[in-house]
């Protein structure tokens, strides 16, 4: 529907611009737009003055076949009513697409990886690794939805001084003393902390005891081990799906793709040399300074090893990568995307999630674990049904601090979001069932939908694919979730105040189709969260 408004605007309007189409106040139409404020420069005349304009012209080239009502509002709004005849139209498109309602072919079929997670192999995983878990799943779910070839991407981080720093971890936590070369390794670094370091040293006691010299050997053995309880939590647990674990070591470090990726920054003229270190010219894109690529004993910077893996993602011919990272990754931002850059990366996105903090009661909260002194994302799922962990990890924009309110994910009634989303198909199933509606027949007229309640919930029903596609353009997924909540309460008033189960007349058929489409794109919504759609509660 959004788009019809959109090619009317084109229409009328003698010059390219970026007008926004989109769903205003309840008294202010069923959509509005801020076109005349767009072109309002251009023409050096006031808004409100150019939206009559554009809104006699509107109504002159529909001719009544879209609009009901076509009106303008200060300051220079114009705002349009669908007629009641097309909205029911689009409820038997809606059942004609079924699964594929709201799939489109935006990405052309491009490549995109999104990398998400991605946390270092030396511990368990956080509640941040948990929020852009979720985020980076229903973003890929999203983008193939809209017609991407999407690569879920997880990057092992098992090379480097996190890795060194690991096994010396698990050998003082044995008791044992470190070589000189390994007090070297570890001056002004601290070791990892938190009970399960020292678990892990006394069940693998003997391996510890073997490479107690060897601080990089036993770091990789045990980061391994640390990526098999990570998978298990990810996959199993959570439910997040990946395709590809790429491996710093050997898909990276081995194949010299840092080596490669400096041989590019050199041939651009973008590197020098001060300090005895290797630096690239960053600032150059945007970053506040200059970064080292290589130290001056000439080890390679993790700005260097990661441009390596943006290479090797440019080789592998994708052309667009999204890469989801944690709070504490913000000066990492400006110097990855200059690399992305010069690397050949046509399309490179950078989101960094924000904080999280646990409430019960509106109070801040620690709950009690074994793991160390933070609560861990397999915790949280031990305490929180999975579906209502998903949701609500969503519910905020990624950009935003996340309260957590653990009393209410508790709620097992429809005052917790997620069961009143849930409740809303469950409703609609039942209905179908009872019914016994397994086929829909095209003959069934629609002309009895007229009532404030079942536009609304044809409305909203119609904003399914424009959603899919605002996420799919500006990743903010935080759209899903409240648009669930949006129309799982045009269902539930729908439901609660018109008549549906009786059967016989053609305003009941009629709305038993209706029924039909909302439980078709409940489910598609629910699909594309990671959400079950159940058939009772």
């Amino acid at each position: 529907m959004r788009q019809q408004i959109v090619q009317i605007l084109k229409k009328i309007i003698p010059f390219s611009v970026k007008a926004e189409v989109f769903s205003p106040a309840q008294n202010f139409g069923h959509y509005s737009t801020n076109a005349a404020f767009k072109i309002a420069a251009s023409l050096k005349k006031k808004p409100l003055e150019i939206a009559k304009d554009l809104a006699e012209k509107i109504k002159k080239l529909d001719k009544g076949k879209l609009f009901k009502r076509v009106e303008v509002s200060q300051p220079g709004f114009i705002n349009f009513w669908i007629l009641e005849n097309v909205w029911q139209t689009k409820v038997k498109e809606i059942l004609k697409e079924g699964a594929h309602y709201g799939k489109s072919k935006l990405g052309k079929n491009k490549k995109v990886q999104v990398e998400f997670i991605s946390a270092n192999p030396t511990g368990p995983l956080t509640l941040a690794n948990g929020r852009g878990g979720f985020l980076g799943d229903v973003l890929a779910n999203i983008l193939a939805f809209s017609g991407f070839k999407v690569e879920r991407e997880y990057y092992v981080n098992d090379t480097g001084n996190q890795i060194i720093k690991l096994g010396n971890s698990l050998i003082v936590a044995l008791g044992l003393n470190l070589g000189q070369q390994q007090q070297e390794e570890k001056r002004g670094d601290k070791l990892y902390q938190g009970l399960y370091i020292k678990d892990w040293a006394r069940k693998h006691r003997g391996v510890v005891k073997k490479y107690k010299s060897e601080p990089l050997i036993l770091g990789r053995f045990a980061a391994k081990e640390f990526l098999k309880n990570t998978k298990r939590v990810i996959i199993q647990k959570a439910r997040i799906k990946f395709n590809r674990f790429t491996s710093e070591f050997n898909h990276i470090y081995k194949k010299k793709y840092p080596e490669k990726a400096l041989a590019i920054f050199k041939k651009a003229g973008l590197v020098y040399e001060k300090e005895g270190a290797i630096w690239l010219k960053t600032v150059k894109f945007g970053d506040d300074k200059d970064r080292v690529l290589l130290t001056s004993d000439c080890q390679s910077t993790y700005f260097l090893n990661d441009s390596g893996h943006y290479l090797e993602t440019v080789r592998r011919g994708f052309n667009k990568k999204i890469n989801i990272l944690g709070p504490d990754h913000y000066g990492y931002v400006k110097r990855i995307q200059a690399a992305a850059k010069i690397l050949g990366l046509k399309d490179s996105t950078v989101i960094i999630t924000q904080a999280i903090r646990l409430l019960e009661k509106g109070q801040g909260v620690k709950m009690s674990k074994r793991m160390g002194k933070f609560v861990t994302f397999e915790d949280l799922l031990k305490e929180i049904n999975l579906d209502v962990a998903r949701f609500f990890f969503l519910m905020v924009s990624s950009d935003s601090h996340l309260d957590f309110d653990l009393s209410l994910a508790k709620e097992k009634t429809l005052k917790n979001p997620v069961y009143y989303v849930q409740y809303a198909y469950v409703r609609s199933w039942s209905i179908l069932k009872k019914a016994k509606i397994k086929t829909i027949s095209v003959k069934v007229k629609l002309d009895p939908l007229k009532t404030f309640e079942d536009i609304k919930l044809i409305q909203e029903l119609v904003k399914f694919p424009e959603i899919i596609e605002d996420a799919a353009g500006d990743y903010q997924i935080h759209r899903l979730t409240r648009y669930a909540t949006e129309l799982a309460k045009a269902f539930h008033n729908f439901y609660e105040k018109e008549r549906v189960i009786e059967k016989g007349d053609d305003i009941n058929q009629a709305r038993l189709i209706l029924v039909k489409a909302s439980s078709l794109v409940l489910k598609n919504l629910l699909i594309l969260l990671g959400i079950k759609a159940p058939k009772k509660m």
